[in-house]
């Protein structure tokens, strides 16, 4: 097995300092062309690759970022992940990648694994676990040790960092308004991400708009279950509410599920009833008939905290923290009609 040439080999080869062919290496203008010439063909020609371990030790930065990301069955955090990954190619950072699975155990374990000095920063969601412990202190210490933090989506105020976040509250106000505008008089809601402050601000919208348009606020048909509660047999029970003629479900899981229901059912969509769901990914496109959404803009979302750490870490910002809100789009398909 041939050995790896190191930086104190090329200086010896040619009697100079390690940091003369470090400066060549990085065609530093300090260094005569000539000389740049020589350490550039000899280190290319014994395939040198620098020692990135040394040289983060070297620089105090590691050039790489650490994702936490609660869920990597729901498509909006893929496509989060993929705008994270191509903005942070883009800006020459490489990036570890870890899945909370929405355990408060596993996301304090995986900041301290990472904290420790694997990583520069941290773009993280917060673990459904995390948010109903309400219990932040492993994010809080990773700050007050000088790592900073962007959270998106799911956030806290308990944590003082950059933030991007989305208008679920504007979004299901959006929603909500949209099929009463196309005549829907009875809206019932689907939420399995209750125990999440997304899922909250989401019912806030809806009744916001339910307000609005002088439609009645009916908490029995807001239905709101954990993940380990029975879907379709609520839905069943709602359902069987023959004037339910609109339905908004608050993530894409529920509303390929309630989709499936309401079409045993026999109901005409989107005649006898009208969907909207939150998060417009892969399965929504691909199901009968096709569901109208509301595009959360998730590899937008990605790009977005990652340029907004880099900035951080590259002191670009400004000492103050901010939050960036993404609007949301509303995407008509066939679940519900034209307005």
């Amino acid at each position: 097995m041939i050995s790896k040439i190191t930086l104190k080999q090329i200086a010896a080869e040619f009697n100079v300092s390690i940091a003369t062919v470090s400066k060549a290496l990085n065609d530093s203008h300090d260094i005569s062309v000539k000389t740049k010439e020589k350490i550039q063909e000899f280190a290319k020609a014994h395939h040198y690759k620098p020692n990135k371990v040394a040289l983060s030790l070297l620089n105090k930065k590691t050039k790489t970022l650490g994702v936490i990301i609660p869920n990597i069955m729901n498509s909006f955090f893929t496509e989060v992940f993929v705008g994270i990954e191509e903005k942070a190619s883009e800006l020459g950072y490489s990036l570890i990648s870890c899945i909370s699975n929405e355990s408060f155990e596993k996301e304090v374990n995986t900041v301290e694994l990472l904290k420790s000095g694997t990583i520069d920063g941290f773009i993280i969601s917060i673990a459904e676990e995390t948010q109903i412990n309400q219990n932040f202190t492993h994010l809080i210490d990773a700050v007050n040790q000088g790592v900073p933090i962007v959270l998106f989506d799911r956030v806290t105020d308990a944590i003082e960092c950059d933030k991007v976040i989305v208008n679920d509250f504007e979004g299901a106000r959006h929603a909500t308004d949209h099929l009463i505008k196309t005549g829907c008089k009875k809206i019932a809601v689907v939420s399995v991400i209750d125990n999440l402050s997304v899922g909250k601000l989401r019912v806030e919208g809806y009744k916001k708009a339910l307000t609005d348009n002088n439609l009645p606020i009916n908490e029995k048909i807001i239905v709101r279950l954990s993940k380990n509660e029975d879907l379709e047999t609520a839905m069943k029970i709602v359902l069987a509410d023959k004037s339910i003629d609109g339905l908004l479900c608050l993530e894409e899981s529920s509303a390929i599920t309630s989709l499936d229901l309401i079409k045993a059912m026999n109901y005409k969509i989107p005649e006898e009833m009208a969907m909207i769901c939150f998060t417009n990914g892969k399965l929504t496109q691909h199901v009968t008939p096709t569901i109208t959404t509301i595009s959360q803009h998730g590899k937008f979302i990605g790009e977005t905290a990652t340029t907004m750490l880099v900035n951080r870490l590259e002191n670009k910002l400004q000492a103050e923290f901010s939050t960036k809100i993404i609007k949301t789009s509303l995407i008509q398909r066939g679940t519900t009609l034209p307005i």
